[in-house]
């Protein structure tokens, strides 16, 4: 069974089409990402599923029907992170435990909080924790009791790289057990390593939808990544070479249709050192720049 069918999904708020007949199918059991710009449509897709707003036009199922209030086969963080910050963490996550399960998650919150690492804050008001292990019981109060289908908002987004890593394996772990997944992330890394598939929308509208294998094969091999000495000053002006990004230590350049990297090396090592030189598939960073361009590269460093 798909765990979601969008099916030409419409929504505007005024004269803007936030969402514009979008269709789109999750399969049960995946790790589903969700990529864009600010303002691109992510959240207010995600917020269509889960019925806090409702399409102008088009349907939506979840398990095969409408999801229409309150479900414990659901789990929502939301990118706008809110909890009852004078409950005390334990408190917070019974009363979120009793509300969607309708039963009391005791050993399954102290699970939840040994695992990332909060063991020593359960006794503690929200209020006097850090910004990030507030977001860590939030993610806690997302996915207890077990949901089927939890949807993340930029779960990643102020996270240190130890906690981001717990929440990484956690939702992996929640997909073994036979969760589906949905996350928006602005980190093309994270869509790439944790996803099996990968929906991007822009303006609106559905430009990218499926493994990310089918993506890059959609652009084929025309990336060089290249290391030289003298950097990007090295690799200006190559024969072919449509464009470059300075990536730091490395260079990654687009080849021009018909363009042959071996005359592009030839010309490279009569001008510097070359340490590295290889032919790869475009990255998921680089096709997202691609296809949205300015706007894309300054939401990758806001």
């Amino acid at each position: 069974m798909d765990a979601i069918q969008l099916l030409n999904v419409t929504k505007a708020f005024g004269e803007t089409a936030a969402v514009d007949d979008v269709s789109l199918t999750v399969p049960e059991g995946s790790v589903y990402g969700f990529i864009g710009p600010n303002g691109s449509g992510k959240t207010t897709t995600m917020r269509m599923i889960l019925s806090i707003i409702y399409p102008d036009r088009g349907t939506i199922r979840v398990f095969g029907g409408e999801l229409r209030g309150r479900s414990e086969n659901v789990g929502y963080l939301p990118e706008e992170r809110g909890v009852y910050r004078r409950m005390t963490v334990r408190s917070l996550l019974e009363f979120h435990g009793e509300l969607r399960g309708g039963r009391k998650a005791g050993a399954e919150i102290d699970s939840w909080l040994e695992r990332l690492d909060l063991t020593h804050c359960a006794n503690r008001k929200v209020e006097t924790l850090s910004k990030g292990m507030s977001q860590k019981v939030q993610f806690i109060a997302a996915v207890i009791p077990q949901p089927r289908l939890i949807i993340l908002d930029e779960p990643f987004t102020g996270l240190d790289p130890v906690s981001a890593e717990s929440i990484r394996a956690a939702i992996l772990d929640l997909r073994r057990r036979g969760s589906t997944v949905i996350l928006s992330t602005h980190d093309m890394s994270v869509a790439e390593d944790l996803c099996d598939y990968i929906f991007m929308i822009f303006k609106g509208r559905k430009v990218l939808d499926g493994t990310l294998d089918s993506i890059q094969q959609q652009y084929g091999d025309d990336t060089l990544r290249v290391t030289a000495e003298g950097g990007a000053a090295a690799v200006q002006g190559l024969p072919g070479v449509n464009q470059v990004r300075d990536l730091g230590h490395v260079q990654e350049l687009r080849m021009a249709p018909g363009c042959d990297p071996q005359e592009v090396l030839r010309v490279l090592v009569a001008r510097t050192r070359v340490t590295s030189f290889t032919v790869s598939k475009p990255s998921l960073e680089d096709i997202f720049i691609r296809i949205a361009g300015k706007e894309a590269a300054e939401a990758q460093h806001a």
